[in-house]
């Protein structure tokens, strides 16, 4: 089987290369991030023609979140359990599925924008609601999983340049901690390897050159629990798909299982 995870940053914007990624990369079940687009509005009709069954939790133009899959969608459930919400409301940002006995979960973890932002403890706030959510299905015998942007930085290695990250989110010491505690509760990160470069970034600024001159960070992550860790055979970026004339700036994780 293979899983994939792809922060598209407008599902809307970005539908011919996703549709044309997904005939070409032999992926089996994608989580998507940032879908950016309200659910009647996803384009499950044109992914149902490629032969991929679609879940989606969104509301609108911002965040949103789906699993789609060629293996089935059984026992969805949408939304976080226990999500704290922001300014009085929960925000779509997680959704779970089981595919072909593999229980997956596609995350869009609150970005934070400043450490003294009301965003910022919403942000660690929804990691613990995330942790008790997983807890039994992380420590169960069947291989599981969340996948997606997490926001955060797992290392200062998964960061172009730490020194310029002084202050700022994604790699403070509670972000870190609330992965660890992840970790803690039977997950562990299935890091990828590079295509190029050393670190497997997976996001690339689209700002000053970010991509070719590689300012990237590693913060699109894969947390499975050991029957899952134990089934990867192998897990890359496929930063290939970060290139060209209308792209994400995020580029695709791709884990492949013997399940």
């Amino acid at each position: 089987m293979r899983i994939a995870t792809w922060n598209v940053n407008s599902i809307t914007a970005r539908l011919p290369r996703l549709l044309a990624w997904l005939e070409n990369s032999g992926t089996d079940v994608l989580c998507i991030q940032e879908t950016k687009c309200a659910a009647e509005q996803f384009p499950a009709d044109e992914l149902r023609e490629l032969g991929y069954e679609s879940a989606v939790n969104a509301t609108g133009r911002w965040n949103g979140v789906a699993l789609v899959s060629r293996v089935g969608l059984e026992d969805v459930v949408k939304g976080l359990p226990g999500d704290p919400g922001y300014d009085g409301a929960e925000e779509p940002r997680a959704i779970s599925a089981t595919c072909d006995g593999v229980r997956v979960w596609s995350v869009y973890v609150p970005n934070g924008r400043e450490p003294d932002h009301p965003h910022y403890a919403y942000k660690l706030q929804w990691f613990e609601a995330l942790k008790a959510a997983v807890a039994g299905d992380a420590a169960g015998s069947r291989p599981f999983a969340v996948l997606g942007d997490y926001n955060v930085a797992p290392t200062d290695q998964d960061v172009w340049d730490i020194s310029l990250f002084d202050g700022a989110t994604h790699v403070t010491p509670a972000e870190r901690a609330a992965l660890a505690a992840l970790r803690e509760a039977g997950l562990d990160d299935v890091v990828p390897r590079p295509l190029k470069y050393d670190v497997p970034f997976t996001y690339w600024d689209y700002r000053q050159l970010g991509f070719p001159k590689n300012r990237g960070m590693r913060i699109d992550l894969v947390y499975g629990n050991e029957p899952f860790q134990k089934a990867v055979t192998d897990a890359y970026v496929d930063r290939e798909e970060r290139k060209g004339k209308g792209a994400s700036d995020h580029a695709p994780v791709v884990v492949d299982l013997e399940v």
